[in-house]
């Protein structure tokens, strides 16, 4: 879509340096430069002013990628997108079936109301809970990473979104300051939403946690 669109060298497009790496890859892969924007700490995509902030004269392109069920605010980027003259596009989450969508919210309401000592996912009657993504509290990284191999320990399949912006790699790298982005990184941690029937699982979940949790101390 930005080769169809005539997006090529010399252009610049901004992209979140929270997530996978194929959307800055095809953005070099197009000949254009990703511009890394910071996220809201709520919803993990794109933050409407941090993009306004690094936009520039050779911006081409926003690229909006949809995070853990929650979407971008299309509405504010397609907004700035019209005023500057940039194709905005989006990247969505794999959604899946309504009563799939309908599961996964009952399981994330059952753990909101249950979870201590980790940060749960704001309130989104928009969420589809592709993943449960909490914060855990600390110091940052260490204790994020401690926490997970000891719910692992205890048997519960959590696994880290996103372990290194894409700001930070080898490929990417960038001389920028990204604190939300960087935060996220550094203490999200993803948890299994098993189904509400299954409350064997979702109780090994709520006690694991809530047991780990009360020996983190907020930064």
């Amino acid at each position: 879509m930005l080769r169809a669109a005539g997006i090529g060298r010399g252009d610049e497009v901004v992209v979140p340096a929270f997530g996978r790496a194929d959307v800055a890859g095809a953005v070099a892969a197009a000949g254009a430069l990703p511009v890394f924007a910071d996220i809201d700490p709520h919803s993990y995509c794109l933050d409407a002013e941090a993009v306004a902030a690094v936009t520039g004269p050779r911006t081409a392109a926003i690229v909006a990628v949809h995070r853990f069920g929650r979407s971008a605010p299309l509405w504010q980027l397609r907004g700035h997108g019209e005023r500057h003259g940039l194709l905005v596009l989006e990247e969505r989450d794999a959604v899946g079936e309504p009563a799939d969508v309908a599961e996964r919210r009952r399981a994330a309401d059952h753990l909101d109301q249950r979870l201590r000592g980790v940060g749960t996912p704001e309130r989104d009657r928009d969420h589809t809970y592709t993943q449960y993504v909490v914060r855990v509290p600390g110091n940052g990284r260490p204790d994020r990473d401690a926490f997970a191999r000891a719910l692992r320990a205890r048997g519960v399949a959590c696994s880290v979104p996103v372990k290194t912006p894409l700001h930070r790699t080898a490929e990417h790298w960038r001389d920028v300051r990204l604190p939300e982005t960087e935060r996220a990184a550094d203490d999200t941690l993803a948890l299994p939403l098993v189904s509400v029937a299954e409350r064997r699982g979702l109780h090994r979940v709520v006690s694991a946690c809530n047991a780990l949790g009360g020996l983190l101390q907020p930064a």
